[in-house]
């Protein structure tokens, strides 16, 4: 683990204690330097209200697999708040909700791939139908949210 993964996730444990709540907003997400969607998702989160700290690695698999991100859940870029994981272009206000009620022995959300619309990868008006899964340690995967299904 390195030296600022560790002071990120004891300032989050910090500020957990320190204000009694579970939610915090500080994210690191790390993503390749190569992909501009990646960006148009870190400023869609930071319009929503989270403090986004960027890490970027030119070789996202070793990152995916060290946070349990298993391949059919994968998408371009990982984010983590907490113990918490996030995989790909999740919409904000879903972070939001599953934080404030995290399903029972989740470790977090995914949206596989690069669905057209979601946030990050918007495109005029078109919009792919996807799906938000949780997911948990054991792979076990349900939806969470559905769009324009």
């Amino acid at each position: 683990m390195s030296k600022q993964t560790r002071l990120f996730k004891l300032a989050t444990l910090s500020f957990a204690m320190v204000t009694g709540s579970a939610f915090a907003t500080d994210m690191l997400t790390y993503k390749s330097p190569y992909c501009g969607c990646c960006k148009d998702w870190v400023k869609h989160m930071e319009d929503a209200g989270f403090n986004v700290t960027v890490e970027e690695h030119k070789n996202m698999n070793p990152i995916k697999e060290k946070l349990g991100i298993k391949p059919e859940l994968a998408s371009c870029h990982t984010a983590v708040i907490g113990d918490y994981v996030f995989e790909g272009h999740i919409p904000a206000d879903d972070i939001k909700a599953f934080l404030d009620n995290p399903p029972k022995n989740a470790k977090g959300l995914a949206v596989p791939g690069m669905p057209v619309g979601s946030p990050g990868m918007e495109y005029g008006d078109k919009k792919d139908p996807y799906h938000v899964y949780a997911y948990d340690e054991k792979g076990q995967v349900f939806s969470f949210r559905a769009y324009n299904m």
